[in-house]
């Protein structure tokens, strides 16, 4: 249902191997931002992944190493006569960065493309096959959130159920699936609830920003098949992290933990630390862990 490419995992530095943070979601027919730092659009030619379908971005908040790639994003779709409209997704504090910034270069109220700014709601976005909702994430006093994704139950249609009734091939059966009643020849009702079997559960995706505590994130990450958050310090360190206003990856592991996550994934990666530190501190704690590398690819 969700399929994930990582296109920054850096923290607030980048290095050689990491660019800053942003991350793709794809979904159906959507294909959604979260975060753009800089030098998103550079990642987004080399992943493969492109600028076709791209409209929407999620900002988890304003701090420049997750916002500075939306002007040279927008400089190349407008170089490439783009027309569909941008809808940023975003805190109002986030969206006054924003704002401030495109002003800076476009003029007052100006952007080089269709643009539409939109302040989060807990509902942030439905598109039918899944919807996105946000919840506050406490960062160095700014208006911060996280994104949950979560698609919808789905029923199939039974088999033995359909030829039982003397349901047909084709259109009627596809009828049926939406969850519309059909008419057989003979002028016979069939009504969906007839022919569809239990629902299957739904899929969710929980993608968190920079967080200074985990305290009230058990119940929005719970049971998410993928948990995305940052660990931008081992716990070691634990004294640097709260000056920072960052997680430690022991604290994402004891996060996913206690919530029945099903995949810990680790992003917004300190320089100062090698990957194999991070994964087995986190390791300790929940085992089903992994550190998120640039142009990583998960699939849900």
């Amino acid at each position: 249902m969700f399929a994930l490419t990582f296109l920054g995992t850096s923290a607030s530095v980048p290095s050689a191997e990491r660019n800053h943070p942003s991350l793709l979601v794809e979904a159906g027919s959507h294909r959604i931002l979260v975060d753009c730092g800089e030098g998103t659009q550079r990642q987004l030619l080399r992943s493969g992944a492109g600028f076709r379908r791209l409209n929407r971005i999620l900002l988890t908040h304003g701090h420049f190493d997750h916002v500075l790639g939306i002007p040279g994003l927008f400089s190349t779709l407008r170089l490439r006569q783009s027309t569909e409209a941008v809808t940023i997704h975003a805190s109002p504090g986030t969206l006054d960065v924003v704002v401030r910034m495109l002003s800076g270069l476009w003029g007052e109220g100006r952007a080089p493309i269709p643009l539409q700014l939109v302040p989060l709601t807990s509902q942030v976005f439905d598109a039918g096959e899944f919807a996105i909702s946000c919840f506050p994430v406490r960062h160095r006093d700014t208006d911060s959130f996280g994104f949950s994704f979560e698609s919808r139950a789905r029923r199939h249609l039974r088999s033995d159920r359909l030829a039982a009734l003397g349901v047909p091939d084709g259109p009627l059966r596809k009828e049926l699936a939406k969850g519309k009643p059909v008419e057989l020849a003979g002028g016979k009702i069939i009504n969906p609830e007839d022919v569809l079997g239990p629902p299957e559960g739904s899929k969710k995706l929980v993608v968190v920003g920079d967080a200074e505590t985990t305290e009230g994130l058990a119940e929005r990450v719970r049971d998410a098949e993928v948990l995305v958050i940052e660990a931008t310090f081992l716990d070691r360190d634990m004294a640097i992290a709260r000056d920072y206003g960052h997680l430690t990856a022991a604290q994402a592991a004891a996060l996913a933990a206690s919530a029945g996550v099903k995949l810990l994934v680790l992003t917004h990666i300190s320089g100062r630390y090698d990957d194999e530190e991070l994964l087995a501190e986190a390791k300790k704690t929940f085992a089903n862990s992994r550190v998120a590398r640039d142009f990583d690819q998960i699939a849900i």
